[in-house]
């Protein structure tokens, strides 16, 4: 049985008869639907990048634009050679999200993967320009594409995942989803990377800022991460039915599942094990990221504990020093306890919405421990 670590109660309505849940592929890290769907859609995605080809072989060069998206997606190495394994290919949240919602209301997964991996393509896209802007050198336990290949030619290879994304999404026609629910996925995928970027325009204005609260956060982060998880959940559910109703709710249950994941994010970029995140405990106060611990300290410590931190955050370079004065003040307000219950309770509505959809008890079960996972989550 599944214990869930949010201590949420299902009191989901009896459904009749619950059918089998589908049929387990591998074991995973991961909870298990993401081991369901993996090599169907990351397939998919193969065969939509035009230049790919996994029988051709690669000469070893360092450029091409292929090689580049090849190399962020984690299907070959920085010498064009093909790898195996998912280390460097990230937990795919988005499309796993669409394929399980489609299946989850009864569709054909399957039909929902040109969907999948859009998704996968414009979030990636949107990490390739952050690791830009954000002056990462390292993604996924290996070198980002800007440091391989220079910020102009990352900068081409980010566009060019957002263009095949669009060229992608259409091809849900070709498998049997009637031509106006295909448009109408599009739509909603244009519309969500639109707020994306809004986000994280908004989330780099942030580090120019001192005065935000959790609230302008919250707001920014429904647009950066919650907006395309919405837009996994809604597409999945489109190809799977006319209802308006379970498209809505799933909808709405992404936006929430958006801000458990990001707040959780936020933790793990301050308190998170370096071996285990890719990333050093730490990294987001050097680089001055306004996350979710230190604008809630921002606005609850004391009047000297802010304004060290407003001398902290209006330097350009931060030393040890000020990173351990930044942990002191985070420590002190309970920063860390705070932004993990935020995220517990956003994972929790999350859940709420799902409820008001008529799923089958594998279906529930399967969200609910996803739920749970990405609250808790250690990467």
């Amino acid at each position: 049985m599944y214990l869930n670590p949010l201590g949420i109660v299902s009191n989901m309505p009896d459904s009749g008869a619950a059918s089998a849940a589908p049929k387990e592929v591998r074991s995973s890290p991961l909870p298990s639907m993401f081991a369901r769907y993996r090599d169907g859609f990351v397939s998919h995605m193969k065969g939509s990048v035009p230049g790919y080809d996994t029988s051709a072989g690669h000469d070893g060069s360092l450029d091409g634009l292929y090689h580049m998206l090849s190399y962020h997606l984690g299907w070959s190495d920085s010498s064009g050679r093909p790898v195996d394994g998912e280390g460097s290919q990230g937990k795919a949240l988005r499309p796993t999200l669409c394929l399980f919602a489609c299946e989850s209301l009864g569709g054909n997964w399957s039909q929902a993967r040109p969907a999948a991996s859009a998704l996968e393509m414009v979030h990636n896209f949107s990490l390739v320009h952050d690791d830009i802007q954000d002056g990462d050198l390292e993604r996924r336990h290996q070198p980002t594409v800007w440091s391989l290949w220079g910020q102009s030619q990352a900068l081409v290879s980010g566009n060019a995942l957002r263009s095949v994304a669009d060229q992608t999404a259409l091809e849900l026609a070709e498998l049997g989803v009637p031509t106006s629910k295909a448009l109408k996925a599009t739509q909603i995928l244009t519309n969500a990377c639109l707020e994306m970027i809004q986000g994280q325009c908004l989330d780099l204005s942030f580090e120019r800022r001192l005065d935000i609260g959790p609230t302008d956060y919250l707001d920014m982060v429904s647009r950066k991460t919650g907006s395309l998880i919405s837009c996994a959940l809604q597409m999945g559910a489109l190809v799977a039915t006319d209802d308006a109703s379970p498209i809505r709710f799933y909808g709405e249950a992404g936006q929430y599942l958006g801000l458990a994941f990001q707040v959780r994010d936020d933790v793990l970029g301050i308190w998170g094990d370096e071996s285990t995140t890719g990333k050093a405990a730490g990294n987001d106060i050097l680089r001055r990221k306004k996350s979710f611990p230190v604008v809630y300290a921002l606005e609850t410590c004391t009047s000297a504990a802010r304004q060290r931190l407003f001398e902290i955050y209006n330097r350009e370079d931060l030393t040890e020093q000020d990173v351990a004065d930044v942990m002191m003040v985070l420590e002190e307000v309970g920063a860390e306890s705070y932004s993990q219950r935020t995220a517990e309770e956003r994972a929790s509505l999350a859940l709420e919405q799902v409820r008001k959809i008529s799923l089958e008890t594998w279906a529930f079960h399967e969200f609910e421990e996803l739920v749970s996972f990405l609250a808790i989550r250690h990467y």
